[in-house]
This record gives structure tokens, C-alpha cells and sequence, in this order.
């Protein structure tokens, strides 16, 4: 709708102008500060320029007023254009403000958990910032696929192996162990060894040289592990890729960034000059053991990604992995790449309470709190919506018992309960929103005109939110949406008016709303509560 009427203001004044929403309603749906611009070209008064671009309008369909407000010139849509917003979105039903398919391809990285035990709640907060971003820039028609890197190579493979061998001859030998300062603990490497020893039997457990067996066999299970918690999560992958299956190409990229010159020896270790492109200090890639480091496994993957030729790139990182950021771009454009298409959004943590105190952790994780369990406890729904209420690069806390109440204290509920309200008034009124799609809304008071207004604004609010990677504009515009319902509702009586069908077709069009813009968050509106 917005993009609509930015053009129509566009042909009229032969000019590209900004299009602003007031936060006072009454001053009119949109706003455009253009004659403070034009009030320097044409030496007027901002103020006299307004009125005269407001006369312009006078003879507009789209609009039922245009005014001159302190230099700004308001618009005030007609209730017949709104009219035919509301049928051409009833008419789309489920594709209501979706977008055509756009000629950009976006390759999406996002969630990349070591494989070395079960998602936390912090890995919950990447895997559903991404999924979100997904889904919600699919909507809009931008071709995204998504993938999983798998860690599946260096330091961390040998200590998951050393840590199942130790839960093994611990749990299933029944050996005394003496546990090393570091090794991956919790029960589910205990369930792990089990099955280990139910495919190879138990003295697997009593050869030290099985290691790499039993580092294949751990991170299978683990992996197998974590798509089975993303997929309760509603978040599936299209593509998942191997890092030690890319370290055959180490030597072909090494090649290529000495070609450069990008690379240098010194006391035995092989350094990629990274300073060059603003880091701190020049980064080892090789070291003097002759192995590749764990950034050269990055710079692998990232000319992997390359060769792939994308337009754009997009990488979902945790907080830790700042100082990542500086390097990896050297290296892509030391290998010929535009780093300027990569993009990488960094995730903060998380911090869970539970009645106020922090949240305990779960033994079979060791010393983090579970995704799982958290998913177990609130549902998927809740935790998805939870998460995307704040930017993602911003502490989140939050309380799990308050997404449990039955009321507005728990957004998830609150909107919900505004979609349902609108379902239980077709049915008192036993009526369809097939029923009521052609009835005319053009006598309808002002507060059905601002619900019908706020409710059509879901297509800008979407394009928004994906253009600035913040889904919190969505979660926001959604808990505002209900708000209006709820008053307008508790205001209004409805069933049985003469403009009840009026009123109902303007409930089914924010009814449409709410329930595409949950859906695009990975979330299905609840038709009952």
C-alpha cells in the first residue's frame, strides 16, 4: 500500500520524494517533508510551498484529504481506496503482501554449531534470527537458500572422541576414569556410547587407537541431534557443508593467495597479511606443524561460497566471532572476491531466568541450558516470537514463566488472542469472510478506518524489517495490530449492528494480518483460545 502511494504523490509532483508515517494519526496516514528540500531551490517559505503542492491533490481518488501541516504535507487516504486495498488483500489471501520473485540470490549461513553436542540457548537465538530472516525474505521474493557449516575438523573432533571414549569406559566398561581439565561432558555423550557400543560392542571402548572412528560416529549422532532439536524449532537447512571435506582445496586456495602475495613465512608458520584490510595483527594459516588453522578453514569455505556465485552473502555469527570478521573479508578479497558482498550479522546471548532467578542447567548438556528443554517447556511458537523481540546484536532476557500466562503480560498470547477474538465474532455472527468481503466500508467511524489503515501496513513493515535485518519491527507492528483489536473490541459493539459486516470485513482484513505476519516468523496464529 505504502509503495502505492509514494508513487501516485511521485507522478503528481514529478519528483522522488520521503514518505513518512506521523505518530499522530490525526495529521493523516503519510507525511513528506519535500518543501523543506524544495525550500532552498525555489528561495520560498517551506510553509508556502507545502500548500501549494497540497493543492495539487485536490481532484486525488487516493485521497480524502491533503493539508499543509508546519511545512510537512499530510495525506489522508480515502475510505474508497482503502476499500480496494482491503479486496485486492482479501483476494490474495495467504500471498497478501507477499513480493514477485526478485533476481537476487542470497546464500544464508546461519546457526554453524560445533557438532560436538546438543544446541544451547544461545546457539536457539542465531538458529531463529536466521530462520526468520529466511522466511521472511523468501516472502518477499528474494531467492535465499540456507546453510550449515559443520565443523567437523581440528582440536574440537579430537576432544569429542577423547570425551566419548572416556563416557564409554566410564559408563559402559565401568572403568575408573580420570577425567582431563578439558572434555565435553553430559549425559547425552553417556546415550552416545551406548549406541557406540551397540554397533562396534563395547571394547571399541578398550582401544585408544579407535579415535577416529569414534569421532565419526559422535559427531553423526550429534549431528543427527541438533537438525532433530532445529527441526522441533520449525528451522530446516538446504544445504549442510562439511569443513573437513573442504580442506582438500586448501592447497588450490593456498595457491591462489600467493599468487597475491597475500600470504608470507616466518619462524616456520604461514601468515596472511590481513593487516592490509584493517586487522590488527597478521593471522596464522598454517602452522609450523604444517596443519592449516582454523582460519584457514574459514577462508576455504568462504571461496567455496564464492565459486557458488551469489549476489549476496550472509553470515549469522555469534558475538564471539568479531574479531573474525576483519580477517575472513581480507582473505576473500585476496582471493579476487568483492568482500562488500558479504555481510555478516553478529548474534549477542542470552540470559534466561525462571520465576525471576536464573534458569538451572541441564545435566544432559553439562553446563549449558538446552534448546530443547526450553522448547519443551514454552513451545516452539513462544520461543521463536520471544527472540525476535529484540535486535539481534542486543542482550536478550527474558523470563520463561512469563510465557506462560494467560495474559497480556505474554506477548505471544496477546496476540494470539486478538486473532482468535476476531474468529469467535464470524461465529457468533455465523458468517464467513467470504460472507462479508463485498460489503462497503465506506461509512465506517474513524477507528475502523485507522484498524483497516494499521493492518494494510504489513507489507512495508515486512520489507523494512528484512532491508534492515530487524525482525523486531514485525514482532512490534504485531503486538501494536492486536492492541488496536483489543480496544476495538472492548469500544465497539459489533454483532448485531447494521454495520456489523462493515466492521467484519475490516476484523478479517487485520485477522489477515496478524496470521501473515506470524507465519513469516515461523509462527502459526492460533484460531481458538
Amino acid at each position: 500500500m505504502q509503495n502505492i502511494v509514494k508513487k501516485h504523490i511521485e507522478d503528481v509532483l514529478e519528483r522522488e520524494i520521503v514518505l513518512e508515517k506521523p505518530k499522530d494519526i490525526s495529521l493523516g496516514h503519510f507525511a513528506t517533508p519535500v518543501a523543506f528540500s524544495l525550500a532552498k531551490e525555489l528561495r520560498k517559505n517551506p510553509m508556502m510551498i507545502a500548500d501549494e503542492l497540497a493543492q495539487k491533490f485536490e481532484n486525488s481518488e487516493i485521497f480524502e484529504n491533503v493539508s499543509a501541516v508546519k511545512g510537512f504535507v499530510n495525506f489522508k487516504l480515502s475510505n474508497n481506496f482503502l476499500t480496494s486495498q482491503i479486496n485486492k488483500a482479501l483476494e490474495l489471501k495467504e500471498d497478501f503482501a507477499a513480493s514477485d520473485a526478485k533476481d537476487e540470490k542470497i546464500l544464508l549461513e546461519f546457526v554453524s554449531a560445533n557438532p560436538t553436542g546438543p544446541l544451547h540457548i544461545g546457539h536457539a537465538r542465531g538458529a531463529i534470527f536466521g530462520d526468520a530472516l529466511l522466511k521472511v525474505g523468501r516472502y518477499l521474493g528474494y531467492d535465499i537458500t540456507a546453510e550449515y557449516y559443520v565443523n567437523d575438523a581440528g582440536a574440537q573432533m579430537d576432544l569429542l572422541a577423547l570425551s566419548l571414549y572416556l563416557a564409554g569406559r566410564e559408563n559402559i566398561l565401568k572403568k575408573d576414569v580420570e577425567y582431563p581439565e578439558k572434555y565435553y561432558r553430559g549425559d547425552y555423550l553417556v546415550d552416545i556410547a551406548r549406541l557406540c557400543a551397540e554397533k562396534y560392542g563395547a571394547e571399541v571402548f578398550e582401544d585408544v587407537s579407535k579415535e577416529q572412528e569414534l569421532a565419526q560416529f559422535a559427531k553423526d549422532e550429534v549431528l543427527a541431534m541438533i537438525k532433530s532439536d532445529l527441526s522441533d524449532l520449525g528451522v530446516e537447512f538446504d544445504t549442510f557443508i562439511s569443513e573437513k571435506s573442504l580442506y582438500d582445496k586448501w592447497d588450490e586456495t593456498k595457491a591462489v593467495l600467493e599468487s597475491t602475495g597475500s600470504i608470507y613465512n616466518k619462524d616456520g608458520k604461514d601468515f596472511i597479511r590481513s593487516t592490509d584490510h584493517g586487522d590488527d595483527s597478521d593471522r596464522v594459516v598454517v602452522r609450523e606443524n604444517g596443519i592449516p588453522t582454523y582460519l584457514a578453514g574459514d577462508i576455504i569455505y568462504h571461496k567455496h561460497k564464492y565459486d557458488r556465485n551469489y549476489d549476496k552473502y550472509i553470515n549469522i555469527w555469534g558475538a564471539d566471532h568479531h574479531g573474525y570478521i576483519k580477517r575472513v573479508k581480507a582473505a576473500i578479497e585476496f582471493l579476487g572476491n568483492d568482500s562488500s558482498k558479504l555481510e555478516i550479522i553478529l548474534s549477542q546471548m542470552v540470559a534466561l531466568l525462571q520465576g525471576g532467578q536464573p534458569y538451572k542447567m541441564s545435566k544432559r548438556a553439562g553446563t549449558v541450558i538446552l534448546m530443547s528443554d526450553i522448547v519443551e517447556e514454552i513451545g516452539a511458537d513462544s520461543l521463536r516470537f520471544v527472540f525476535l523481540t529484540k535486535k539481534s546484536d542486543t542482550h536478550l532476557e527474558f523470563d520463561i514463566d512469563l510465557l506462560k500466562n494467560n495474559d497480556s503480560s505474554n506477548p505471544v498470547f496477546y496476540i494470539n488472542y486478538a486473532h482468535a477474538r476476531i474468529n469467535q465474532l464470524f461465529k457468533k455472527a455465523e458468517l464467513t469472510v467470504e460472507d462479508v468481503k463485498d460489503a462497503s466500508i465506506e461509512s465506517i467511524n474513524q477507528d475502523a478506518q485507522d484498524l483497516v489503515y494499521e493492518a494494510l501496513l504489513l507489507g512495508t513493515v515486512l520489507n523494512e524489517a528484512f532491508d534492515k535485518r530487524d525482525m523486531q519491527k514485525i514482532t512490534d507492528y504485531l503486538h501494536s495490530l492486536a492492541a488496536s483489536v483489543h480496544k476495538f473490541y472492548n469500544e465497539h459493539k459489533i454483532i448485531g449492528l447494521d454495520n456489523q459486516n462493515q466492521y467484519l470485513k475490516v476484523l478479517s482484513m487485520v485477522a489477515l494480518s496478524i496470521r501473515t505476519g506470524l507465519k513469516v516468523l515461523g509462527i502459526t496464529a492460533k484460531e481458538v483460545m
